[in-house]
């Protein structure tokens, strides 16, 4: 019986609210039968698995627990060849030949500590997707920089797309190299970070524009920068007086958690108002090493978010996504995005359409707290910035969309790669 039903009914107030009860708890029954089989770094089994393989991790490079604890040491040792992830994956000749081809176009790199929560013997583990070079990269689909970020350069290292933020972009280096990263153009074939002459240029350029009021310091990852790099840019963007907020945007929490140490938050902690956006993509990257991570940041006032990428085989599950998001209050997390995948070269196999993501946000809405649901949007093509979904969306006819922007700018994107 639905609840208007129940309104209109001759029974009592509490038989009414019993009967409404009972099938509000009937809605959570699918939900907590499908979330036992999501697997979870902080789940009893699968605790035991990324144990047993950071152990096997450790044995092979002959190192102990307080090395494998040091982010410096993670980021050092990071595994880059498909040689060296012999030992920990069962290649045969074939798939072995296969990616070596693919890692000669196509950088990768993964720290020891996010290598261990792939599950070696499952080919669908989403954490091994998004972290081993695969063949499907080959395919030659997609653009180069689909956001055409090298438009909207004004002045060093600066990304701009609107009125009154930008994006400082100071290095390439990642603890590791997302398969489905917007900037892989950047990977190039060794770590670099920008120059101090690009960012002297950049801060100048935010200096002399007031109407800057939120600058985001990302690459790459900033946080794979020295604390002492680290303070100095945050001091001078901070002493800039018409900037009002700061973010930065790193994924260390989630690949190499062990670099959110006590002393680099003891830094943090002197720029607020600072806010700190991760990319979680599935329950699986929620461990212990995680957990503390993001409770260390909170407890130094920084305000966390989360800005997930729909992908197809790792997260475009709506029992994923509300599982993800409820995960992540716990550890002081507000789900803030989720992207829409961009069509980026090499990138064809994780692409999903937009109504996967739009099925998946009308199934969050209602069935979970508002907390828990974060704004849909699509980066658009051209630098014509991020559009909310379905908000942004004027026509459609289930291929080709009709979408605008927040300039009022129309224009067609296909949901096809």
């Amino acid at each position: 019986m639905c609840l208007f039903s129940m309104l209109n009914s001759k029974e009592t107030n509490e038989e009414i609210s019993l009967a409404r009860a009972s099938q509000l708890k009937s809605y959570m029954a699918e939900y907590l039968k499908n979330k036992q089989n999501i697997s979870h770094g902080m789940n009893a089994w699968n605790k035991s698995l990324i144990d047993k393989s950071r152990d096997s991790i450790m044995n092979h490079l002959g190192v102990q627990a307080s090395d494998f604890g040091d982010w410096k040491w993670q980021f050092e040792n990071r595994f880059s060849s498909i040689e060296d992830l012999s030992f920990y994956f069962n290649f045969d000749e074939n798939d072995k030949a296969s990616l070596l081809k693919a890692s000669k176009q196509y950088r990768f790199s993964t720290t020891p500590y996010y290598l261990s929560l792939i599950n070696p013997n499952d080919p669908n583990d989403p954490v091994r997707k998004m972290t081993l070079v695969s063949t499907n990269e080959l395919d030659g689909k997609g653009m180069i920089d689909p956001t055409q970020e090298g438009q909207t350069n004004p002045c060093g290292v600066i990304t701009r797309r609107y009125p009154d933020r930008l994006i400082i972009n100071v290095t390439n280096a990642c603890a590791m190299y997302c398969r489905h990263c917007l900037r892989r153009r950047k990977i190039g074939d060794t770590d670099s970070n920008s120059s101090s002459k690009e960012i002297d240029a950049s801060i100048d350029y935010i200096s002399n524009n007031p109407e800057i009021r939120d600058v985001l310091i990302t690459g790459g990852d900033p946080l794979t920068l020295s604390d002492e790099a680290i303070d100095d840019l945050l001091r001078r963007v901070r002493s800039i007086p018409h900037v009002q907020i700061i973010r930065i945007g790193t994924r260390t929490p989630v690949t190499m958690p062990q670099r959110i140490t006590p002393e680099l938050v003891e830094i943090l902690k002197k720029y607020h108002p600072l806010y700190l956006n991760t990319q979680f993509n599935h329950p699986i990257e929620i461990t212990e090493e995680s957990r503390q991570a993001c409770l260390r940041l909170a407890d130094g006032r920084v305000t966390l978010g989360n800005q997930m990428v729909l992908l197809r085989g790792v997260n475009d599950d709506k029992y994923i996504v509300r599982y993800l998001n409820e995960e992540l209050l716990r550890i002081h997390v507000r789900p803030y995005y989720i992207y829409h995948p961009k069509k980026v070269i090499g990138t064809s196999h994780f692409y999903v359409s937009i109504n996967t993501g739009l099925s998946i946000m009308d199934y969050l809405r209602g069935n979970t707290s508002g907390l828990a649901i974060p704004n849909y949007v699509l980066n658009a093509p051209g630098g014509l910035g991020k559009c909310p979904l379905p908000k942004s969306i004027v026509e459609s006819n289930g291929i080709v969309y009709k979408i605008k922007n927040w300039e009022g700018i129309d224009f067609d994107y296909s949901d096809e790669f």
